[in-house]
């Protein structure tokens, strides 16, 4: 292994070789420096380190890991806007269970991947319903009062209310959510029979009919799942489609030879592409830290270290991968098809075409780890100078537009100063506790322009009037980075030419818009209310309609007395104008 260093010790490229001394002599060649890739590469390294290993195998994994750890600027790098989805386990007291796309050593337990994305959704809201274990943020180290709506519509134990579920009862639920995500339906079946003919003869019949419903629904999830398998091998298969130095990828995956997702991968700086070092460095990026590998991948081009990426991978699944270049019959074709959909993916992303409202809503789901697909997105901006003032705007972008008949403006009226948080607060409270004493229904998600602070305002908020399963992002502006609640320390970083970003942008931009806009409204109402009510006779009615007349204090001053007269009548027009002019 070799690494190239500029003269801060920065590390620039990373690379490997069996024979340093010629590697290095090559990258001296004139073809090779008239390459602009390596030329700027040359001029700007000062220093070269290197690691030895023993075999290629190593040197592979060692290549991956010091990419992703130094993020060199002459590597392929991966940026990637999707990955697997898992259910995750936690190892709390009272253990709850999410979808995430992260793996980590935090004492949870993690199921998956699944395909496709939304299907690790769908067994998360079967475990609410089934096994009564839920996914909410609420601290359970703290003691409430009373439960949240999810324990009244039997999605949850209540776990976080002293007396209403034992220890052992959650205890046993958590043992029946680790057998079904382990796939263990026949360990489950059993321990449920058994449950139930204990229920039965204790007479309680209420839980035992619980039992046999819970039992009949396993017993045809387990049946669905042997009727979706196959011995036929997972394959992955990848494409690409490139103009350079810009560069679209395609992955799609087939699981029981159907194609049940797929992600996409982006790349704007490949001013000099080559498609064999290209796909080498992909492949190394995509499997060599994934849990998961399939079994067969299928790849447009050839390249050097094939056989030895195949052994490798083939050691971390404990089965045998292959690596293909098909050159003929259905491979050959969905090799193609999938090149097809590389090159619209590089249209949708660089020719900046406008996407559909339901992709785009899907994309959004996709992004942030949404259950569903938003239709609605109201989201919250704060406004005021030096906490003076204060206002909050909601604006609404639904199906695709924005909606301004559904817009709404607030004007702050408990917080004391300069303080956003609170007023957030405050303005989330009105909204949807309003929404939840009508029984409206929610927005898909709730976006407010800030960061953490402002996330974390809102969602104790929604808790306070207990709302807890309310979707919640926000946008820093410094950053542009998106905070999703419940995976604050994951942000959802996209680039800049993504839709989905250009979609929250656009949005929260409307909300500091419309906020700024009312704000200046206020202040100028403030203004004139106070300077025209120095004047004798001109009282809040007369200064209101002013306002709502002349729009601000520089115009009432323009303005002359017949003007004046035809709002607020002649002789509090001609008291005005005199006071005006000086002339009292």
């Amino acid at each position: 292994m070799y690494l190239y260093k500029d003269a801060h010790g920065t590390v620039l490229y990373v690379g490997k070789a069996k024979n340093l001394r010629s590697r290095v002599r090559s990258y001296f060649n004139e073809d090779r420096l008239a390459d602009s890739k390596t030329g700027t590469l040359i001029h700007q390294a000062s220093q070269i380190d290197y690691i030895h290993v023993d075999n290629n195998k190593e040197a592979l994994a060692l290549e991956n890991n010091l990419i992703k750890q130094y993020k060199p600027r002459f590597n392929i790098l991966l940026r990637d806007d999707k990955t697997f989805p898992y259910i995750k386990l936690t190892g709390e007291k009272y253990p709850r269970v999410y979808v995430t796309r992260r793996l980590r050593k935090d004492g949870s337990t993690y199921f998956g991947p699944y395909f496709p994305g939304n299907l690790a959704y769908r067994l998360v809201h079967f475990i609410h319903r089934h096994f009564k274990v839920p996914s909410c943020k609420i601290d359970f180290n703290r003691k409430h009062s009373h439960p949240c709506l999810e324990y009244h519509i039997h999605r949850c134990h209540g776990p976080c209310v002293q007396g209403l579920v034992t220890d052992e009862r959650y205890a046993e639920a958590v043992r029946d959510v680790r057998m079904f995500l382990d796939g263990r339906h026949k360990d489950l079946t059993s321990d449920l029979q058994q449950r139930i003919q204990v229920a039965s003869d204790a007479m309680r019949y209420e839980e035992a009919a619980g039992l046999v419903e819970l039992l009949r629904t396993v017993e045809e999830m387990g049946e669905k799942q042997k009727m979706a398998s196959t011995d036929r091998d997972d394959t992955d298969i990848l494409a690409y489609y490139a103009e350079p130095p810009l560069v679209a990828v395609n992955l799609f995956h087939l699981r029981g030879g159907h194609i049940v997702d797929r992600r996409e991968f982006f790349w704007e700086d490949q001013a000099e592409f080559d498609p064999s070092e290209f796909f080498t460095s992909v492949l190394m990026q995509v499997y060599l830290n994934e849990p998961y590998i399939p079994g067969i991948i299928h790849v447009p081009v050839d390249f050097e270290d094939r056989e030895v990426f195949e052994e490798l991978l083939s050691e971390r699944r404990g089965k045998k991968v292959e690596i293909h270049t098909p050159q003929r019959g259905t491979k050959k074709a969905m090799l193609a098809l999938v090149e097809s959909n590389a090159k619209h993916s590089f249209e949708q992303r660089f020719r900046v075409m406008k996407p559909s409202s339901e992709s785009i809503k899907q994309a959004l789901a996709d992004a942030l780890n949404l259950e569903n697909a938003p239709n609605r997105i109201e989201c919250f901006d704060i406004s005021h100078i030096q906490g003076t003032d204060k206002v909050a705007s909601m604006v609404v972008w639904e199906d695709g537009k924005m909606k301004k008949a559904d817009y709404r403006k607030f004007i702050i009226k408990t917080v004391e100063g300069n303080n956003d948080f609170a007023s957030m607060a405050e303005v989330i409270t009105r909204r949807y506790g309003r929404l939840k004493e009508e029984g409206a229904k929610f927005p898909g998600l709730v976006l407010v322009d800030g960061g953490l602070g402002q996330l974390h305002a809102a969602a104790a908020a929604l808790e306070e009037i207990g709302i807890t399963d309310q979707p919640l992002a926000s946008i820093a502006k410094r950053e542009e980075w998106i905070y999703v609640y419940g995976q604050e320390d994951e942000p959802v970083i996209l680039d800049k030419f993504s839709p989905v970003l250009h979609l929250v942008q656009q949005v929260r931009d409307e909300a500091h818009r419309f906020a700024v806009t009312f704000h200046r409204t206020r202040r100028n109402q403030s203004r004139l209310k106070g300077e025209l009510a120095l004047i004798p006779g001109i009282g809040d009615k007369t200064s209101t309609k002013l306002l709502r007349e002349f729009g601000s204090f520089e115009r009432v001053k323009e303005a002359t007395e017949d003007d004046l007269a035809a709002h607020i009548g002649r002789a509090a027009a001609r008291k005005l104008r005199a006071a005006l002019d000086g002339t009292v």
